[in-house]
């Protein structure tokens, strides 16, 4: 597993948010749903992407633009166009006022719009939900991430476009899938454009002593890693493991397995119902009372008031806000 699946693989689209929006000038959207990462691409016409700060992005079919979270941002036909919609947390869609706007608007299964001809279609997946194993990666990105149609691979956009308005079984992890390997494709364009300035955890992958010892953390966070070991099994001297490591990721091994044995345990905790013993030995920590010092110690709470607040502050996957919420 290299560093960008690996950030990947723990926080995948469940239940994300996808639509194909369809709009006629003048129109303008507010976002304020606080999701981490949103992609959007145009298949005709064209839009403005606004920040609330930095420069607006003018997005023509190809194009696709990666908003991450949670800072607002208006998507629009013109970059001073005031809005006429809100996207809150969750993807509920309301007017400026609060009045429900989501059955007004849909135009079909997973279409949603203005007029069902209009001039500018984007196809948009939100990923509605933070992940923990996520941090460093979305820590690495701008706020508004823009790749225009020349600098990335499109092929998967005709196969996201064809699939999003299908009402199958099991469709929504078909979206769910495609979504992240749109997402992965997009980030490795992204992180290889000339002087892109990647972080230091994703240059690190590259190199013949760092890389190999960082997939090993990544694929078995449960061992028990030592500099020593992992410097064996590397086939490089425990010094030059550790001094190496220290410069090209930012901080040294053992810091480094840490903060990924917790991103795991916290999205394990986040997503099911095993134990925190259970978790604890499948991260790497010899039983519940070891976990639960590390989190305490790193997090600021235990691995028990973590997963408390996970429940009491996020939406559940798949529900429906009262006011009704924008796509599946």
């Amino acid at each position: 597993m290299d560093a960008l699946a690996g950030l990947l693989d723990g926080p995948r689209a469940r239940g994300a948010c996808l639509l194909r929006m369809v709009m006629e000038p003048p129109w303008a959207v507010r976002i304020e749903d606080r999701a981490p990462i949103c992609l959007m691409s145009l298949t005709r016409g064209e839009a403005w992407i606004v920040p609330d700060t930095g420069e607006a992005v003018l997005a023509r079919p190809g194009d696709v633009v990666v908003a991450r979270g949670p800072g607002p941002y208006t998507v629009a036909h013109a970059p001073d166009a005031a809005p006429n919609a809100l996207i809150g947390p969750g993807g509920v869609c309301t007017t400026l006022y609060g009045e429900p706007l989501a059955q007004t608007m849909e135009l079909g299964v997973r279409t949603w719009g203005n007029a069902p001809d209009g001039s500018a279609t984007m196809l948009v997946g939100t990923y509605l939900m933070e992940g923990e194993v996520s941090g460093r990666l979305l820590g690495a990105l701008p706020p508004l991430l823009v790749l225009g149609a020349h600098e990335w691979n499109r092929s998967l956009l005709p196969l996201l476009d064809e699939e999003i308005s299908k009402d199958e079984p099991g469709q929504s992890v078909v979206l769910d899938r495609l979504l992240d390997l749109l997402l992965i494709a997009v980030l490795r364009a992204w992180f290889n454009r000339p002087g892109a300035g990647a972080p230091a955890w994703y240059r690190a992958m590259g190199d013949p002593v760092v890389g190999p010892a960082l997939r090993l953390l990544q694929n078995e966070p449960a061992h028990p890693w030592t500099v020593a070991a992992l410097a064996a099994r590397c086939g490089v001297s425990r010094a030059g493991l550790a001094r190496r490591f220290a410069e090209l990721v930012g901080e040294p091994p053992m810091a480094y397995l840490t903060g990924w044995r917790l991103a795991l345990a916290a999205d394990l905790l986040r997503e099911g119902e095993a134990t925190v013993e259970a978790i604890a030995r499948r991260v790497g920590y010899g039983g519940a009372f070891a976990l639960s010092a590390a989190f305490k110690r790193v997090r600021g709470i235990s691995p028990q008031e973590h997963r408390a607040n996970c429940r009491n502050g996020k939406e559940v996957p798949g529900s429906v806000p009262a006011g009704g919420r924008v796509g599946p």
